[in-house]
C-alpha cells in the first residue's frame, strides 16, 4: 500500500464516523480531488489537533486536523469520561462566541455531557470568555468550555477548557487547565471509540439572562462606587460579542455609553473591517482611534472578539497612541494599590519587571510566572491582580480567574475618570510612575517561520553562543528553564532579553527591556534614550539568534 493509499483508507475511515453532512461533503470533494488534492488531504490527516494547556484550536475544516463537529464530538467525550473518573460533581457549563460553528459545537457538547448523565448548562448566547469563566465558579460546575478562537483568523475556532473548585483547588476554581490534567484529557481523548457509539442527550439547560446580570454585578464591583464617572469612551468590539455586556457594565457602573464604532458593533465571523481581529496588530484600532478623535472621547477602549482582553489608546501630544499592555497592566496596578487594594500583584516573567518594583517600594507580594494566565492566577491564594503583557488583565480574581476584558475596561475608566477629575491624564500618570521608578521601555522581536526547525536552530545557537554583554554592558545573570519551559533570559544592569518560541503560532520571540534613570526630572529624554537602547537591543538580540 502506497502512502496515498494508506491517506485514503483513513480518510474514508473518518468518512465512516463523520456525524455532519457538511463536513463529510467536504471532505469527499478532497477524495473527489485527488491526484491534486493529496497535499490538501495530507494536512488534514497530519495528526489529531493537540489539546494543549488551553484545549483545542485550528481552523474550521474536515478531519482530525481541524475544527469540526466530529472532533468536537470526540473532545466533549473524553472530557467528559475523564471527568467522572475522576468522581468531579456538578454541571459542565458551556459557553460560546459567534463564529463560524461556535453554538453547534457547544449544542454538541452540551448533548454529550447530558447522554454520559451529567447536567449541562448553556449560556443564553454568544457571550464573552470570562461570563464562561464567572459562570464555572458561579454555577459550581465541574467544568466549564469555551468554544472560541478569540483573537484568531476568521477560518479559526478552538474550544477552552476550565475546572472547577473540585479538580482545580483554591487556585485553579473558574481557571483554565495546566499539566497534568491537559495529558490526562488527551489521553482520554484518544480512547473514545467510534463517534457513531457516543450517546448524545438532550441540550441540558439554556440559561437566562440571569446569569450574565450576575456577571455584569459582580463586574462592577471592582470599582469604588463614590469614584468620579465624567469620562468620554470611544469603544469597539471588533466583530466580537463584548458590546452588550460592556454597555450593560458601563451603564450599571454610572458611566455614559460608550461611542461604538458603528460597522464593528455587531458580531461578525468574517471580521470585514480588519485584517486580523486583535487589537494588538496594526491597524486593528484606527477606527475606534477616529470614533475618539470625531466624538472627543478622553480614551478609546477595545476588546478583541471574545472580550477577554482590552486595549487602551489616548491623546498626547503627538496625537493618539495605544498603550502597550506592559503600560495598562502597570496603570491599574498602580491605580489599585492607590487605592488600599492588598494582596499579591502577578506577571510573567515575559512582561515588564515595572510591577516588581512598584511592590518592593510599596511592601506588597509580587509573583512573576511563566506565560498565561493559567499560570498567573495559580500565583497565590492572596492574588490581588495579575496581567500579562499581550493587553490580558485579572482585575478582580475572586470573580473571574482568568483574563477579563470587560471588568478591565471598567477600572480603566475609572483611572481616567478620576484623573480628569483632578485636571490630570493617563498619559500625565504614567510620566509620574516614571519620573518615580525610571522609564521602563519594552520591546518584542516576533520572528515568524516556515519551518518549526529554524526555531529549534535559533535557540540552540544562542544557548551555545551566548552573548557576555548587552548594549556595552555585561551579561550578569543567563537563566536556562529547561527542561520546565524552553525560555531563555538575559539581563544585564539595565536590560532584558526573554527569549522562547511562541506557544500558539510559528514563532521565536524575544521580550526586551531598558531601564533609564529620570535625570532631573526630565521624563521626556530619558523616554527618547530609552527608546533608542531597546531598537539598539533588538538588533543585538537577533544577532545573537543568528538572525540578520
Amino acid at each position: 500500500m502506497t502512502e496515498l493509499d494508506d491517506l485514503v483508507a483513513r480518510a474514508r475511515a473518518w468518512l465512516a464516523d463523520d456525524p455532519d453532512e457538511t463536513s463529510r461533503a467536504e471532505l469527499a470533494q478532497v477524495l473527489d480531488g485527488l491526484p491534486g488534492t493529496a497535499a490538501d488531504l495530507a494536512d488534514r490527516f497530519a495528526g489529531p489537533l493537540t489539546f494543549g494547556t488551553a484545549g483545542l484550536r485550528g481552523p474550521l475544516r474536515a478531519g482530525p486536523n481541524g475544527m469540526n463537529l466530529a472532533v468536537v464530538t470526540q473532545a466533549a467525550a473524553g472530557l467528559v469520561g475523564w471527568l467522572a473518573a475522576r468522581g468531579a460533581t456538578g454541571p459542565l457549563v458551556i459557553g460560546y462566541d459567534a463564529r463560524h460553528g461556535s453554538r453547534a459545537f457547544a449544542e454538541r457538547t452540551a448533548r454529550v455531557a447530558t447522554g454520559a448523565g451529567r447536567e449541562a448548562l448553556l449560556l443564553p448566547g454568544p457571550l464573552p470568555t470570562p461570563v464562561l469563566a464567572y459562570a464555572v465558579r458561579k454555577l459550581s460546575a465541574a467544568a466549564g468550555v469555551m468554544v472560541t478562537a478569540s483573537h484568531n483568523p476568521p477560518q479559526d475556532n478552538g474550544y477552552k477548557v476550565y475546572l472547577g473548585a473540585g479538580l482545580g483547588g483554591d487556585l485553579g476554581a473558574g481557571a483554565q487547565i495546566v499539566p497534568p490534567a491537559d495529558v490526562e484529557i488527551s489521553a482520554a481523548i484518544a480512547s473514545v471509540g467510534a463517534l457513531t457509539d457516543v450517546p448524545l442527550g438532550g441540550l441540558g439547560v439554556v440559561l437566562d439572562d440571569d446569569l450574565v446580570e450576575s456577571y455584569v454585578d459582580s463586574a462592577t464591583r471592582v470599582l469604588d462606587p463614590d469614584g468620579p464617572r465624567d469620562l468620554a469612551v470611544a469603544y469597539t468590539p471588533l466583530h466580537g460579542v463584548g458590546a452588550k455586556v460592556l454597555a450593560a457594565a458601563f451603564a450599571r457602573a454610572g458611566f455614559a455609553r460608550p461611542h461604538e464604532v458603528a460597522e464593528q458593533a455587531e458580531p461578525d465571523p468574517l471580521f470585514p473591517t480588519v485584517a486580523f481581529p486583535n487589537p494588538e496588530e496594526p491597524g486593528a484600532m484606527d477606527r475606534v482611534i477616529e470614533l475618539a478623535k470625531v466624538t472627543g472621547a478622553d480614551i478609546a477602549i477595545a476588546n478583541d472578539p471574545d472580550a477577554d482582553r482590552c486595549a487602551v489608546a489616548i491623546p498626547g501630544p503627538l496625537g493618539w497612541r495605544m498603550l502597550s499592555g506592559d503600560e495598562v497592566g502597570v496603570l491599574l496596578a498602580d491605580h489599585l494599590q492607590r487605592r488600599g487594594v492588598t494582596g499579591r500583584y502577578a506577571t510573567t516573567i515575559v512582561s515588564s519587571s515595572l510591577l516588581s518594583q512598584l511592590c518592593a517600594r510599596r511592601g506588597l507580594p509580587y509573583g512573576a510566572t511563566l506565560t498565561g494566565f493559567k499560570w498567573i492566577v495559580r500565583a497565590g491564594t492572596d492574588l490581588a491582580f495579575g496581567y500579562e503583557e499581550a493587553l490580558g488583565y485579572c482585575v478582580a480574581p475572586d470573580q473571574v480567574r482568568d483574563k477579563d476584558g470587560i471588568t478591565a475596561a471598567l477600572l480603566v475608566a475609572e483611572l481616567a475618570a478620576g484623573l480628569k477629575a483632578s485636571l490630570s491624564t493617563i498619559g500625565d500618570r504614567l510620566d509620574e510612575i516614571a519620573a518615580e521608578f525610571g522609564v521602563y521601555a519594552t520591546d518584542q522581536l516576533s520572528v515568524r517561520v516556515d519551518d518549526l526547525s529554524d526555531i529549534d536552530k535559533a535557540m540552540t545557537y544562542i544557548r551555545t553562543k551566548t552573548p557576555g554583554s548587552l548594549l556595552d554592558e555585561p551579561v550578569i545573570s543567563v537563566e536556562d528553564l529547561q527542561p520546565d519551559a524552553d525560555v531563555l533570559i538575559l539581563r544585564t544592569e539595565s536590560a532584558r532579553a526573554v527569549v522562547r518560541p511562541s506557544g500558539t503560532e510559528p514563532k521565536l520571540k524575544a521580550y526586551l527591556e531598558v531601564i533609564e534613570p529620570v535625570v532631573d526630572g526630565d521624563v521626556p529624554a530619558a523616554r527618547e534614550r530609552a527608546a533608542a537602547s531597546v531598537r539598539a537591543l533588538r538588533t543585538e538580540t537577533a544577532a545573537s539568534l543568528g538572525i540578520w
